[in-house]
C-alpha cells in the first residue's frame, strides 16, 4: 500500500524585479520548508505517529527569456546562454544572501526579465534541514524508532549530488536548463563536509583562500592575523580558528573553545567585511585531499584561490629558497582524471599572475629584470607519488625535459584544474625546498633551517597578492577564459 505524503504547504511562483526582495523570499520559503521537516522529526522523536511520508522542497530562482539579448556583453556571467526556461535550485540562501542578491541583479538587468521565486521540485533530505551537523540517525536510534527514517523522510540522494553542470556533460530534463553550476542538494553536501573537514563553519569562509601542505605557513598566518587585527586600519574583524574560536580586535576577547585534536584539513579565517577577507587551509599531503578540498569550497565561490607551498627544483640553476611561479602544469595527480580529461589546458590567468609577481617583487625587494635572482615563471609537475625519486631517473629526467618543467610538487596541479573546472580563480607559487635530481635531498636538519627562514616571507607574498586581487572588481577578476560554450549565467 502506498503511504500518503505530507507535503509542506505550498509556495507559488511570484515575479520579482528587485533582488534584494527576491533573497528575501527564498529565505522565507527555505525557513518555512526546513522548519516543517524539523518540527516532523522532533514529533517523531517523540513518539507521534506519522502514517505516511513528510516531505518540503528546496525553493527556486527561475528566468524565462525569449531572445539572445543582453545589455553587457563584457561580463563572463550574469546572463543565460540562450533563451528558454533557466532554473536552480537554492539553499541557505542566508548564507548566501549577497552572492545571490548580485547574481539575480544582473540577471534582471541584462535580460530585462523578472525572476520568479517558488517551490522546486526537489525534495529537502532530512540531514540538510539541520545546518549545525546534528547527528539525525543518532537521534533516531536514540528514540527507538521502529520505521527507518528512509520510510518517513527524503534521505540525501547521490544522483542530485553530481557535477555534471561544472563538468559540462549535464543533460537538460525536460527543456530547463540550469542556472547554476550547483543544485542545492550538492551545496548542502559541500557545507556539512566543510565543517566536517576544517572544523569551521560555512559562513566563516572568505572569498580570498590560501592553500599550504605545512603546518609552518598555518602557525605564520595565525601569528600575522592577529597581528593584523591588532591594526585598526587593516579592515579586519576577526580571527576564527578550528572549533570556530573567534578572536575580535582589541578588547573584544575571543568565544569558542580551541581543539584538543585538529581535523583533516584545518581551516583559518581572517574575516573582513562582506567575506572579503582570507582563509587558509592546511590541505596535508597529496592530490586526493587538495580535491577533496576543492570540491567543496567552490560551491561557496570564492573570487581567488592560490596554492603556496614547497616543491622540488628540477633545474641546476635554482636554488633552495627561489619562488616559482606556475604558468602551466603537468598533470600527473590523476584524481581529475575523470571530470576533466587530462588533455585540456590549464590556462594561466593574467589578473593572479600579476598580482602574484608584483607581490613578489614588492616583498623581497627585486624588481624587473632583478626578480629572476629569485624566482622562475615555468610549468610545475604534480605527481601522486610522493617517493617518485625512487623511479627510473633517467626517464624521469627525460620527462621533466620535455615537459620544459622546473618544479614538482603533489598539489598545485589539483588545485589550479578544480579552478578551472569550477569557475574560481587559481594561482600557485611555490618555494624550492630541495633538488633530488641535484644531489640536495630532503633533510630534517636542512628543512628545518629552511623552514624557518622562508615561511614568514613566502605568506606575506600570499597575503599580498590576494589583498592586490581584493582590489580588483570582481567581473574583471572572473575570467572570460574559465567560461565554456554554454555556461550557466550564475558565477
Amino acid at each position: 500500500m502506498t503511504r500518503p505524503v505530507e507535503l509542506a504547504p505550498a509556495h507559488a511562483f511570484e515575479a520579482f524585479t528587485d533582488a534584494e526582495k527576491a533573497v528575501d523570499r527564498l529565505i522565507e520559503i527555505f525557513e518555512a520548508n526546513t522548519e516543517f521537516l524539523r518540527s516532523a522529526f522532533y514529533k517523531h522523536l517523540e513518539g507521534e505517529p506519522l502514517e505516511g511520508r513528510v516531505r518540503a522542497f528546496y525553493p527556486q530562482v527561475q528566468i524565462t527569456t525569449e531572445s539572445h539579448a543582453r545589455l553587457d556583453s563584457r561580463l563572463s556571467y550574469g546572463f543565460v546562454s540562450r533563451p528558454g526556461v533557466h532554473a536552480t535550485s537554492v539553499t541557505r540562501p542566508d548564507l548566501f544572501r549577497s552572492y545571490l542578491e548580485a547574481q539575480i541583479a544582473l540577471l534582471v538587468r541584462n535580460h530585462d526579465r523578472p525572476v520568479m521565486i517558488g517551490d522546486s521540485e526537489i525534495p529537502i533530505p532530512l540531514h540538510f534541514a539541520f545546518y549545525d551537523g546534528t547527528h539525525v540517525e543518532g537521534g533516531a536510534a536514540a528514540a527507538n524508532l521502529d520505521r527507518p527514517l528512509a520510510d518517513v523522510f527524503d534521505l540525501p540522494d547521490l544522483s542530485l549530488m553530481d557535477d555534471a553542470i561544472a563538468n559540462g556533460t549535464y543533460e537538460p530534463v525536460d527543456g530547463v536548463l540550469p542556472l547554476a553550476s550547483f543544485t542545492a542538494p550538492r551545496v548542502d553536501y559541500s557545507l556539512h563536509r566543510l565543517q566536517h573537514y576544517t572544523a569551521t563553519a560555512a559562513e566563516h569562509f572568505q572569498n580570498y583562500v590560501l592553500f599550504t601542505n605545512y603546518q609552518f605557513y598555518i602557525d605564520e598566518f595565525c601569528r600575522m592575523s592577529h597581528q593584523l587585527l591588532a591594526d585598526p586600519d587593516s579592515g579586519y574583524e576577526a580571527f576564527v580558528e578550528p572549533g570556530n574560536l573567534i578572536t575580535l580586535p582589541g578588547e573584544g576577547g575571543a568565544s569558542g573553545a580551541a581543539l584538543s585534536k585538529l581535523p583533516q584539513m584545518p581551516a583559518y579565517h581572517l574575516k573582513r567585511k562582506g567575506n572579503a577577507g582570507i582563509t587558509m587551509v592546511n590541505i596535508g599531503v597529496g592530490p586526493s585531499n587538495a580535491k577533496t578540498i576543492t570540491d567543496h569550497i567552490a560551491v561557496l565561490r570564492p573570487h581567488a584561490w592560490l596554492m603556496l607551498g614547497h616543491c622540488a627544483g628540477l633545474r641546476n640553476s635554482q636554488t633552495l629558497g627561489d619562488y616559482v611561479l606556475a604558468h602551466g602544469y603537468v598533470r600527473e595527480d590523476n584524481v581529475l582524471n575523470q571530470d576533466l580529461p587530462v588533455w585540456v589546458p590549464i590556462p594561466p590567468l593574467a589578473e593572479v599572475q600579476v598580482a602574484l609577481e608584483d607581490a613578489v617583487a614588492e616583498i623581497t625587494g627585486y624588481d624587473g629584470y632583478e626578480l629572476k635572482r629569485v624566482m622562475r615563471t615555468g610549468t610545475v609537475a604534480s605527481i601522486d607519488n610522493r617517493n617518485w625519486e625512487l623511479w627510473n631517473q633517467s626517464e624521469l629526467v627525460r620527462r621533466f625535459s620535455q615537459s620544459r618543467a622546473i618544479a614538482l610538487d603533489m598539489e598545485s596541479a589539483t588545485i589550479a584544474a578544480n579552478g578551472f573546472r569550477f569557475r574560481v580563480p587559481y594561482g600557485t607559487l611555490l618555494c624550492v625546498s630541495d633538488k633530488p635530481l641535484h644531489g640536495e635531498l630532503k633533510l630534517p636538519g636542512m628543512a628545518t633551517d629552511f623552514y624557518k627562514r622562508q615561511v614568514a616571507q613566502h605568506l606575506e607574498i600570499g597575503i599580498s597578492a590576494l589583498e592586490k586581487l581584493r582590489g580588483m572588481p570582481s567581473d574583471r577578476l572572473h575570467s572570460r577564459k574559465l567560461r565554456s560554450f554554454a555556461e550557466t549565467a550564475f558565477q
